[in-house]
């Protein structure tokens, strides 16, 4: 079975569900910020910017465990991520 590549809204879509799942838990948002350098004014200003959601994307899919949470809690294979 071939992969059903995302469309940009649907990977823009999936990265924000990814952000707002790191922010719903304190601890998983300040290591995010702490590795990313961001501030949380700056993530709020460049939430929507692409290469915030890539390194959003990227910080979910460098962890497998915050990976597997993830997509369970938004009902999604791991894989789609």
């Amino acid at each position: 079975m071939a992969k059903q590549r995302l469309t940009r809204e649907d990977a823009e879509a999936l990265a924000l569900n990814s952000l707002a799942f790191l922010a719903s838990d304190e601890a998983r948002l300040t290591r995010f910020l702490q590795l990313t350098g961001l501030t949380p004014e700056a993530l709020r200003h460049q939430a929507a910017d692409p290469s915030t959601l890539s390194s959003v994307l990227d910080y979910v899919l460098s962890d497998q465990s915050l990976l597997l949470v993830f997509a369970s809690e938004a009902g999604i294979p791991p894989e789609r991520v």
